[in-house]
């Protein structure tokens, strides 16, 4: 799939209408945006789909509960809006989650139900649910692990859940459907310019080194917490758009709330909110807030994150959770839109979440900011400023009904197999083509080597990384384990793509250095 296209473009001189320029979610959803109205859309992205902040959420499509905490109801509204879209376009991936908010003062429940019930009445006709006072017994039965001294009760809201890299993968499926091209592991080195104006990329094949031009109408620059960098190929003077703040999250054994609830602990040390959150027979607890200068694609936790987390958590479990007992750390940057002027001074936490478009003099689109759960709000916002600013055909855009590849709309989330949504039948034949497609990754997993295969044929995996971490999630759910399938993933991906025993060599070497760094 990817050697058609990476092909495709080295030798088509044609005119692309948009070319977008990084794969994480903000670039997907413009590929999106703009295939589906019909535009000639070409995507580049340097490494693979979401490789860096947009595998490594809290996994919650959410409003943002503490930014209406904070006033800000316009981005609260959207963002719920948006929630409701993505839960009808998407429900292979995104579900319904109850969350509690456990109540050791007196003035907490009244507190959080008010402010939850205006939470809902914005989410309107989209809403997943009502928000309601919860009695201390209820609130132990729903979350048998909370911390019980002291507690009064609760209160319960809902929110949204999903799989981030996984709703990445299907976007570009979508986006291939609707007629763009997708390409991972190619990097836009340069920028081409017609009297002042861009008018193309330069981009190098990152496997095999060769480099070529595309032409384009409109150039989106969507490289996240890489902006910067793009922006400085136009204009070196520019100042700085982005202020990065890096979340850690660590995966620990779902036992740790021995339920199907979620918890939000609303006012941590350090201002922020806090998650446990189930996903995938795990809970994910995070996350942190702490300001960074360098922009990487493999971001470290630092102690304090993990001291922090793990001490927050501790206050509100009646089994604390031990450094031993996490499975996998992780660690994510936000791209966050900085304002301009005394932006080291700000704390990130106090940074909008909202985001940016800006259209420099050369017409360059950049966008940065925003979050997962408005990524298809802030694609039809960029694609509307492309067509606007570029001289395209004014066309509508069609995603706020759009089903999203896999959508199937019922379904039994008791097997890992769900996320495939509608595709699981496709594996499953895979499967029951060659009985030993079937074979376990791992035996304390579900994945098999058809979900391999899979990725291979149809997902645009070309490295273990690729499928250990964004394809089948193991490397998020249990980091060591990861490392033992990695010879096994390796062996069938070599099989799939021709490859000899030396590159399978090098891609477990990569691949455990890599996860090294989700272990503690």
């Amino acid at each position: 799939m990817r050697d058609n296209n990476i092909n495709l473009l080295k030798t088509d001189s044609n005119l692309w209408d948009f070319v977008v320029i990084g794969g994480g979610a903000t670039g997907l959803g413009i590929a999106v945006d703009a295939a589906g109205r019909g535009f000639k859309t070409v995507l580049i992205e340097q490494s693979d789909f979401a490789k860096a902040t947009s595998s490594r959420s809290t996994k919650l499509v959410h409003g943002g509960v503490r930014y209406l905490q904070k006033g800000d109801v316009a981005l609260v509204r959207e963002a719920l809006r948006e929630r409701g879209h993505l839960r009808r376009n998407a429900p292979h991936l995104v579900k319904d989650q109850r969350f509690i908010i456990a109540n050791y003062s007196w003035w907490e429940k009244p507190f959080y139900t008010i402010g939850l019930t205006m939470y809902d009445w914005l989410a309107g006709k989209l809403g997943l649910g009502r928000s309601l006072p919860m009695s201390k017994t209820k609130v132990i039965k729903a979350v048998p692990q909370i911390n019980q001294k002291g507690l009064r009760g609760g209160v319960v809201y809902h929110d949204g859940q999903f799989d981030d890299s996984r709703l990445a993968v299907n976007l570009m499926q979508t986006a291939t459907e609707k007629g763009a091209v997708m390409v991972n592991y190619a990097k836009v080195t340069g920028l081409l310019k017609d009297n002042g104006k861009v008018s193309g990329v330069t981009v190098r094949d990152e496997l095999d080194g060769e480099s070529f031009d595309l032409k384009g109408r409109c150039i989106v620059n969507a490289t996240g917490i890489f902006v910067d960098e793009v922006i400085r190929m136009d204009n070196n003077e520019e100042v700085p758009l982005v202020r990065p703040s890096q979340g850690i999250h660590l995966v620990v054994d779902r036992s740790f709330l021995g339920g199907d609830d979620a918890i939000m602990i609303p006012k941590t040390s350090d201002g922020r909110v806090l998650f446990g959150v189930p996903w995938h027979n795990r809970v994910i607890l995070g996350t942190t807030d702490t300001p960074v200068t360098e922009f990487v694609l493999e971001p470290k936790p630092l102690e304090e994150e993990i001291d922090f987390v793990l001490k927050t958590s501790a206050a509100y479990l009646t089994r604390p959770p031990q450094r031993t007992d996490v499975l996998c750390v992780f660690a994510g940057l936000r791209p966050l839109a900085a304002p301009k002027r005394n932006a080291d001074e700000k704390k990130t936490k106090e940074i909008s979440r909202s985001h940016k478009l800006i259209i420099a003099p050369s017409g360059l689109i950049t966008i940065t900011g925003g979050k997962w759960t408005t990524y298809r709000q802030m694609a039809q916002e960029a694609v509307d400023l492309g067509i606007h600013k570029c001289g395209l055909p004014e066309k509508k855009c069609v995603t706020r009904e759009l089903k999203i590849h896999g959508y199937k709309p019922v379904t039994d989330r008791s097997n890992w197999r769900y996320v495939y949504g509608s595709d699981g039948d496709r594996i499953q034949a895979l499967q029951n083509e060659k009985p030993e497609y079937a074979e376990k990754l791992h035996p304390d997993f579900d994945f098999t080597a058809a979900e391999v295969v899979w990725a291979v044929r149809e997902e645009m995996a070309v490295t273990v990384d690729d499928v250990l971490a964004r394809r089948v999630r193991a490397l998020y759910l249990d980091a060591r384990a990861s490392k033992e399938m990695a010879p096994k993933v390796a062996r069938i991906m070599a099989q799939e793509m021709g490859k000899d025993k030396d590159w399978e060599k090098v891609q477990v070497e990569k691949f455990h250095k890599i996860a090294d760094g989700y272990i503690l």
